[in-house]
């Protein structure tokens, strides 16, 4: 048992033991889903995510460079 398995557990709303009996693709996937969520929940939290999201984009946002830039 580690913290990771109270943090899928309070998000699942399921005992320890059924965390424990998870395939892994499903805990990863609750725990992944229970993280996100607590992060929504604070202004810094929020920040954060809004942050790792622009930090994986791979192509640039057109629509927002031609706001601040104009058309060329």
């Amino acid at each position: 048992m580690s913290g990771n398995d109270k943090v899928v557990a309070d998000y699942a709303s399921i005992s320890i033991f059924a965390v424990q009996e998870l395939d892994v693709f499903t805990y990863w996937q609750m725990l992944h889903d229970a993280v996100i969520y607590a992060c929504q929940q604070t202004d810094e939290g929020r920040e954060y995510l809004e942050k790792c999201w622009a930090a994986e984009q791979t192509e640039p946002d057109r629509k927002m460079l031609r706001k601040y830039f104009g058309k060329k």
